[in-house]
Formats: structure tokens, C-alpha cells, sequence
């Protein structure tokens, strides 16, 4: 553990394969402008990742996507600063780029898989990539032919440990089927419960963690109402009457949060760190993004807050699977989720039978 300022960190293993991070993660895609959020000095947004680290956060989330390109080199950068033994980089590939519709453009063939590691490796200025994650499927790619590719990057020493980010169940079997994943990235808070039904318990089944990203529901369960330039208001929780039966789940979550003594976002992030005891996955660690040192601070208290079975059990009961009223995203960003993200069967090789003479 690292201790700061009166709160230690907890490391976990994140998976079955040796993988010890923070009980906390980061995520940078805010540091350099996404969300409607204005972008950073660099001189700030590298000023945020060391805090981070000071307050006992090591492991770090990037994409190449996010910039794009530019939150690599970022995140690149920062390194130089930290102890780069004392990091665990996660980064992604998949996403080739986003067309001015919002159609999402995804390459998981070998031949890109490798060279989007090459040049992340290049971007970040490292000599590997701690966990290195499919963004999205590719859907007109079978996933061995992806996973083949990776596994050679394990085997190189160019990345150590591979994930997934909103694969289907039976895209993760066929996957870890090939190699080992680690931990999967995916959609989880309290306002985002459905993976517990499919996916906790195939990754109790074959030992890999949990990374969930969004983990105070984009926002929506660390603040009292919604701000006005908030990318929620595009989304169908957020409208009409979805928002306000979702405003009494919200007014739940504070209940709940001056019952236990702590912040809304902190309880939050309590349920999803402690929910190893209850569901016996190795490693559920969310990553939170932020340009304010004050909610890294606060979100660091979440290790403190100690929920039991009972607890945990107490808070799920008052906010159920599927409670949220309306889908979370909006509809041009649907096919790119897990329900639609199996990928065909691998083709057999031609058994080498004589011709009929």
C-alpha cells in the first residue's frame, strides 16, 4: 500500500495473471479536451497526472484515440517525471477514427494491431505498454485473428498483459481462448449495472478483472442536478421524464452517501472497489477522469469509506439492476457496444486429404 496524507492506497491484483495495480485508476481522455470541456495547458494537465500519482494513483488510461494521438503524448510526457516502474500505462487501439456523422470506423486486423502498437510505443516513449486494450471490435474480424497478433506483442515484451473494452461475452471466451486476458474495460456504476449479469460471472469463471470507466455515471451521481453543458443531456436518462425519475435514484445516492459519511461519488466508487467481496471477481478497479485536483483528492477518500457484504448488498437493493430509466448512450453510439460486438468464426485450415484418383 501507499500511504498519503492519512489514506493508504490499496494495491490489487487485477486478473489471474500477476497484474498488481491501484485500487484506483485514472483516466486522462479529459486532459486534453473531450466531454465539452474546455482543453488544459499541457503544463496543467501534466501537473494533474503527477498529483495523482502523489496521492497513490499508478495506474494510468490513455487511448490512441483520444486527441487523437495528442493524450499519448501527453501521457508520454508525464512519464518522464514518474518513476516509470511505479506505473501501470494502459492504453488502446481499434478505433481508426470517428467520421463527422459519429460512424465509428474500427480495424482489428493483424497487420493494424501491430502497427498501432508500434506507434503508441512511439508516442508514449516507452519500451512497453503495461495493458494494452482493443478499443472496439471488429466485427468482420474474427477475434483469433486479432488475439494472434497481440499474443506476439506479449511474446516480444511489447505489451505485458491484454484487454478488452465492450466485447461480447462470447467474443471475451473465444479471446482467452488464444491468450490470457487480464481485464476487461467496461461501462459500470450504480446508474450502470447490466454487465452484472453476463459478464461478472464470466470473468469470476476464467479470473479476469474489471476496469470500469464512467464510474459516477458520466458525472451523473457526483453532482446534485445537471450541468448545462453536460454530454448527458444527449443521452435518453436525460430527457423528458427518464431525468426526472432519474433524479430520484440520484437524491438515493445522497441518502445513501450521509448515511456512510461520505460524498456521493466516493460512495459510488466504494461499491464498485469493494464488489470483489461479493462477487469473487479478481479485481474490479474503476478510473475516474478529472481536471480538478480537489475531486482527485475527494475520489481518493473512496478507499476509506470500507463497505461490507451487507452494505453492498443494502446499496444495490436501493438502486437495482435496470433502475435507470432510459439507455445511456444515444442511439448513434449503440453499435458499438457489447450487445453487437461479435466478431465471425474463425475459418479451419483445409485438412490435406489425396484426391480421388
Amino acid at each position: 500500500m501507499t500511504e498519503v496524507e492519512g489514506v493508504r492506497i490499496p494495491r490489487v491484483q487485477l486478473g489471474n495473471q500477476g497484474f498488481e495495480v491501484s485500487k484506483l485508476g485514472f483516466g486522462c481522455r479529459r486532459l486534453t479536451g473531450t466531454y465539452n470541456e474546455a482543453v488544459v495547458s499541457e503544463e496543467f494537465a501534466l501537473s494533474i497526472i503527477k498529483h495523482a500519482f502523489i496521492k497513490g494513483i499508478t495506474f494510468f488510461d490513455t487511448a490512441d484515440l483520444y486527441g487523437p494521438h495528442t493524450n499519448e503524448v501527453l501521457v508520454g510526457k508525464a512519464l518522464k517525471q514518474l518513476p516509470r516502474d511505479k506505473v501501470q500505462l494502459a492504453t488502446k487501439f481499434g478505433i481508426v477514427r470517428i467520421e463527422p456523422d459519429e460512424t465509428r470506423i474500427i480495424n482489428g486486423t493483424p497487420e493494424y494491431v501491430r502497427s498501432c502498437c508500434e506507434a503508441s510505443l512511439k508516442r508514449l516513449d516507452v519500451d512497453y505498454i503495461d495493458l494494452y486494450y482493443q478499443h472496439r471490435v471488429d466485427t468482420s474480424v474474427p477475434i483469433e485473428d486479432t488475439m494472434g497478433e497481440l499474443k506476439k506483442l506479449v511474446e516480444e515484451g511489447k505489451i505485458k498483459y491484454i484487454g478488452l473494452s465492450e466485447a461480447s461475452p462470447e467474443t471475451i471466451r473465444r479471446a482467452h481462448a488464444v491468450h490470457p486476458i487480464t481485464a476487461i474495460q467496461m461501462e459500470w456504476s450504480l446508474w450502470s449495472r447490466e454487465i452484472e449479469e453476463k459478464f461478472v460471472p464470466l470473468c469470476r469463471e476464467l479470473g479476469i478483472g474489471i476496469v470500469p470507466y464512467h464510474p459516477l455515471g458520466r458525472g451523473f451521481l457526483a453532482v446534485d442536478g445537471l450541468p448545462e453543458d453536460s454530454f448527458l443531456r444527449s443521452t435518453p436518462r436525460c430527457q423528458g421524464d427518464n431525468l426526472k425519475k432519474n433524479k430520484i435514484l440520484q437524491g438515493k445516492v445522497q441518502n445513501l452517501a450521509e448515511k456512510y459519511g461520505c460524498t456521493p461519488a466516493q460512495l459510488a466508487l466504494a461499491w464498485l472497489i469493494d464488489q470483489p467481496n461479493v462477487c469473487c471477481v479478481p479485481g474490479v478497479v474503476p478510473i475516474f477522469g478529472t481536471t480538478k485536483t480537489i475531486n482527485i483528492d475527494a475520489n481518493v477518500g473512496s478507499v476509506r469509506v470500507n463497505l461490507s457484504k451487507e452494505d453492498i448488498q443494502e446499496i444495490s437493493e436501493a438502486i437495482p439492476i435496470n433502475a435507470a430509466a432510459g439507455y445511456r448512450l444515444p442511439d448513434y453510439l449503440l453499435s458499438c457496444l457489447w450487445q453487437f460486438a461479435d466478431t465471425p468464426p474463425k475459418a479451419s485450415k483445409p485438412c490435406n486429404q489425396k484426391k480421388p484418383t
